[in-house]
């Protein structure tokens, strides 16, 4: 199973170079968003009504999601081995997005300064907040905050346990990456104060994503080879009202030594300066080689457990 991983890792990671994200009316992920928008209603229900709702959208649209992808790749490798990889490798590339996330960040940075309207246009893909007042400054921080955080949901949340599953099973691994990333669509429509069914999707969000986003600030560390930005991001990591997205993005704010701030809700590195346009770049590039260190390291563990359990069967058996 070893080659048949770096194959679908490899597959899904160039569909991701070449193409970035899919048009939207042919994205599945897209599919799933236009179905919780129809969930997205004020139901004619009490509170505890409300929580019952959105307990039960939070429990039963990911794993049917996952059910789809999942039987599909069963069906696949009832076929044939290789179309069972292919799908798999499609569901990996589906899942996961950098290349659309680095893009648009990077295309904020660069208007902030020259087109400051046309960014603050382009960062409505990447941010909620309003951007209509947002200085030159304000939006680099807006796209630097973006890029780390969505670095953990729009990469490693689903990458690693795809990777760490396939030596095992194909569906179950396009499965669980599937389910992450219907959690994830739930908490990004749902998970507001102002949506009263939005609770146990935010609250769902919050336990899947704890360990992708602290090995995201890893790997942001490693990447600027200053792993003591951990111990400084420590200080600021708690500020934001999400329990995991501060450690991405404070670690991005240490390395980079710069200010993050969303105005009203939190600030990260208070002392730092500004973000400039230089520091915006340097955040892309970061995060690129943040991802290609999850890639690298992911794959060498997901390689090094299938092959020491191979061991220990052939050992077994004699």
């Amino acid at each position: 199973m070893t080659a048949t991983t770096l194959a679908i890792v490899g597959v899904a990671v160039g569909l991701d170079r070449l193409i970035g994200e899919p048009p939207t009316r042919v994205h599945p992920v897209a599919w799933l968003g236009r179905l919780v928008a129809h969930l997205d209603r004020d139901w004619p229900l009490g509170p505890t009504g409300h929580r019952r709702v959105g307990l039960a959208v939070a429990l039963c649209v990911p794993v049917a999601a996952a059910g789809v992808v999942g039987g599909l790749v069963a069906l696949a490798a009832s076929l044939h081995p290789v179309a069972a990889a292919a799908l798999a490798a499609f569901a990996l590339f589906l899942t996961t997005s950098l290349r659309a996330l680095l893009d648009l960040t990077e295309t904020v940075v660069d208007r902030s300064e020259t087109a400051p309207d046309a960014a603050r246009e382009s960062v409505r893909g990447l941010v909620g907040r309003d951007p209509s007042d947002l200085t030159p400054g304000d939006l680099r921080s807006a796209a630097i905050e973006s890029a780390t955080e969505n670095l953990a949901d729009g990469f490693v949340a689903a990458f690693v346990p795809f990777v760490l599953l396939t030596p095992h099973s194909l569906p179950v691994a396009a499965a669980v990456a599937t389910w992450i990333k219907a959690v994830n669509t739930l908490d990004s429509m749902l998970g507001y104060p102002s949506k009263p069914i939005g609770t146990a999707s935010a609250r769902l969000d919050d336990l899947v994503m704890w360990l992708p986003a602290r090995v995201s600030a890893g790997a942001i560390a490693l990447a600027a080879g200053d792993p003591a930005s951990l111990g400084r991001a420590r200080r600021w990591a708690r500020a934001t009202p999400s329990p995991n997205a501060g450690w991405p993005m404070a670690v991005g704010a240490a390395v980079l030594d710069v200010r993050l701030e969303k105005p009203g809700v939190y600030t990260l590195h208070p002392s730092g300066e500004t973000p400039t346009r230089a520091a915006g770049e340097r955040a892309v590039a970061l995060v690129g080689r943040a991802a290609a260190i999850v890639i690298a390291t992911t794959l060498v563990v997901s390689i090094g457990l299938d092959v020491g359990l191979e061991a220990v069967a052939a050992g077994g058996s004699t």
